[in-house]
């Protein structure tokens, strides 16, 4: 470069290093860009979101177009390091290689390593504000980048390599939103967090995992004395009650207790008044996903169902309120003496209901009780040891030990868990 002064040949070289470096950051900081907050941003108007959001999507021309200018500038770079060298020591073969490793550190320190970390760590910002820049340079160059393109789709054709769409590479899975949700920290409240998980585990769950057993359900016999039925009405604490003939098995309706207030007022009420204000009963197949029965819960403008099996037996009971339980955490007041949130003592001890489901305790006390058999302790003890244990009775089951401390009516009332080893 016989002619132009030193000086302007080094200025030249700061040049096609910030140049360089400039396409080294477009690059990262496009491809670490978040998409789904571009997205967020580009709905709300920013228009550099739109710009870099259209420019992902054909990531293929948005590549050529940078990786073009980037080696362009890379080969300029160490071409006009080998000219100084030359004008300073000549064509001695020391100097060129002293040269080609002083290029070669200057391109990674100040083109390649620098510039990348930068963009990776502020690439949102960065991708919606070179974007304007990016999209005229890849106007300009479109013919290059397509000619290029050719022999790059060609080779992968010949590898059966198909890259994947914008959108297709953005979708995510339940997994992996839930994986966001948990590393969502203070952006979303734990609260919140905890219904969005819950939301999640809906989709595998079905009416009889968070159904009232049979055994639990609360009934009358329509064919029992008046008095008798009043003051187990009194008595309620349900405000619909399972109404059934002789046989607990014959439900033949559900009683809204509010509908009896104008009649127990008057003191009408008998036999005739409860079977004209009952409901027919609404049956539902156990295997019904949760979701879907909300929806029929909804269509059919119920709030409780009895669950049947594949032979029609009755299995138990699932109400509106314990799917929104599911979602929203325990809010009602229930019977067992054992209720609200359980934890473990200093001693890493607990006593729990024998009816407790096993998913709720393994949600509160944080075990690994499973979940494909049965679906309360009382009968993952039982079919661990094929019989109903006396109390006194230890054993160990789902890898807890635990003690059996009551037992009533064939079933296991009360047990003492123990914190397993290593909790």
């Amino acid at each position: 470069m016989d002619g132009i002064p030193l000086s302007a040949q080094f200025f030249a070289l700061a040049v096609l290093l910030g140049c360089s470096a400039f396409f080294s950051i477009a690059e990262t900081a496009m491809m670490a860009s978040n998409r789904h907050r571009l997205r967020h941003l580009a709905s709300q108007g920013d228009r550099g979101a739109k710009l870099a959001l259209e420019l992902l999507g054909r990531t293929d021309k948005m590549l050529g177009v940078i990786l073009l200018g980037n080696n362009l500038l890379n080969a300029a770079t160490a071409t006009l390091v080998s000219v100084i060298t030359i004008e300073l020591f000549g064509e001695e073969k020391w100097a060129l290689s002293v040269g080609t490793l002083l290029v070669t550190f200057a391109i990674l320190v100040f083109a390649e390593i620098t510039p990348k970390i930068l963009g990776a760590a502020h690439a949102d910002r960065l991708a919606r504000i070179l974007a304007y820049v990016i999209w005229p340079l890849l106007r300009a160059a479109y013919p290059i980048v397509w000619f290029v393109n050719l022999f790059v789709g060609a080779l992968l054709w010949l590898l059966r390599l198909k890259p994947k769409g914008g959108d297709e590479n953005t979708r995510l899975s339940a997994d992996e939103l839930r994986s966001l949700v948990l590393e969502s920290g203070q952006f979303i409240p734990k609260q919140h967090r905890s219904i969005l998980l819950n939301l999640f585990e809906l989709e595998q769950l079905t009416v009889e995992d968070i159904m009232t057993p049979r055994g639990e359900i609360e009934s009358i016999d329509i064919a029992a004395p008046i008095e008798s039925i009043k003051a187990q009405l009194a008595t309620s604490f349900h405000t619909r009650v399972v109404v059934f003939e002789n046989d607990p098995t014959n439900i033949i309706g559900v009683l809204h207790q509010r509908r009896l207030l104008a009649s127990a007022f008057a003191g009408e009420v008998d036999q005739a008044v409860l079977r004209e204000r009952m409901s027919e009963p609404y049956f539902i197949p156990a295997a019904t996903p949760i979701y879907t029965q909300l929806q029929f819960f909804r269509e059919n403008r119920q709030r409780m169902g009895l669950v049947v099996d594949e032979y029609g037996e009755i299995e138990g009971l699932v109400t509106l309120e314990d799917i929104i339980e599911e979602l929203v955490g325990k809010f009602t007041t229930r019977q067992s003496d054992f209720g609200g949130a359980l934890s473990w003592n200093d001693d890493g001890v607990v006593l729990v209901d024998g009816a407790a489901s096993l998913r709720e305790l393994n949600r509160m006390l944080e075990l690994d009780f499973p979940l494909d058999g049965p679906r309360t302790l009382n009968g993952l003890i039982v079919e661990h040891l094929q019989d109903i244990p006396e109390v006194g009775v230890c054993l160990r089951a789902g890898g807890v030990p635990m003690e059996i401390v009551q037992t009533q009516d064939r079933k296991i009332k009360v047990v003492r868990l123990h914190r397993p080893a290593g909790e």
